[in-house]
C-alpha cells in the first residue's frame, strides 16, 4: 500500500493530480484535496509530477 503525504500547507487544492491520476486514488471533495483508495495507487508519480506545489510525496 502507498503512502500519499499531502503537504497541506503548501496544497493550494488545484486538482491538476486528482485530473491526472489514473487510478482515480487522488480526489477534490468539497473542494479539498483527499486520498482515495490508498491501496489502489500505482505509483506512477504522474501526481507528484505535475503538482504546482510540489506538495505530494509518495513512500
Amino acid at each position: 500500500m502507498a503512502d500519499i503525504i499531502i503537504d497541506n500547507n503548501e496544497c493550494d487544492n488545484c486538482g491538476d493530480c486528482a485530473d491526472v491520476c489514473p487510478m482515480e486514488v487522488l480526489i477534490l471533495e468539497d473542494e479539498k484535496l483527499t486520498v482515495n483508495e490508498p491501496d489502489e495507487c500505482s505509483y506512477c508519480e504522474s501526481c507528484v509530477d505535475i503538482c504546482p506545489n510540489e506538495c505530494i510525496t509518495i513512500e
